[in-house]
């Protein structure tokens, strides 16, 4: 009987507070938003919003190649070209928009765009101290998790997370969408978590390679200082 009682008080627990503890919202001061840009066009939008209504110079859409495709074909079969271009249809100026796309494609798809955005600023000589990222709902804390391990912790990573419209946050389990997202990314944010151990030095394949059309640019990217 005292298992059974255990067990249900973990379980009303975990009802009561996944939902928050997933799908964080923890904005820093900054210059520059990222997008991640596999993002439904709710979130595309919800970012535009963020974008107009702070004081972000530049706004960074990530991602590696697009599901369905097997693999890197070319930058533009990425989540970061496609959402880009989404950006761009939404309202995001040119100028004010960079396209990071990254080469990886298996369970470390994050991790490996922030690995791209963290080799881009390098590359560019950019100093960043810190990012708002952009994403979907509970995908929030696992994001920023891996955006920081990225970047070592040398970048204060802020998170915002956009809610689902399709169903009602506050009691989302009654909601099969909702149920199927809170549990599988409990699942991956705790193997995040334990099982998650970055390298210190990516190999080649594994690092997220510089777009050639980013090459071709001359980029000036301000410094991300506190407002």
């Amino acid at each position: 009987m005292l298992v059974l009682t255990t067990a249900l008080v973990v379980f009303i627990l975990f009802v009561l507070r996944a939902y928050p503890f997933l799908a964080v919202t923890h904005r820093v001061q900054t210059n520059d938003l990222v997008v991640e840009g596999w993002i439904h066009e709710y979130a595309i939008r919800a970012a535009v919003q963020e974008f107009n209504g702070g004081h972000y110079q530049k706004v960074f859409a990530t991602g590696g190649p697009e599901e369905g495709t097997g693999g890197y074909i070319n930058d533009y079969n990425t989540s970061a070209s496609v959402g880009g271009e989404l950006l761009k249809k939404n309202g995001i100026p040119e100028e004010s928009l960079q396209i990071v796309p990254s080469r990886v494609m298996d369970r470390d798809r994050t991790y490996g765009s922030a690995i791209a955005l963290r080799n881009w600023l390098r590359e560019h000589n950019a100093t960043v101290q810190s990012i708002n990222v952009l994403t979907e709902d509970v995908h929030a804390r696992r994001t920023r998790f891996l955006f920081a391990e990225a970047f070592d912790n040398r970048v204060a990573v802020g998170i915002i997370a956009v809610p689902n419209p399709d169903y009602d946050a506050k009691h989302w389990w009654r909601y099969s969408e909702g149920v199927k997202d809170v549990f599988s990314e409990a699942i991956s944010y705790l193997y995040a978590k334990v099982f998650f151990y970055p390298s210190k030095a990516p190999s080649s394949e594994k690092a997220a390679a510089i777009s050639w059309a980013s090459r071709r640019e001359i980029a000036t990217i301000p410094n991300a200082k506190s407002d």
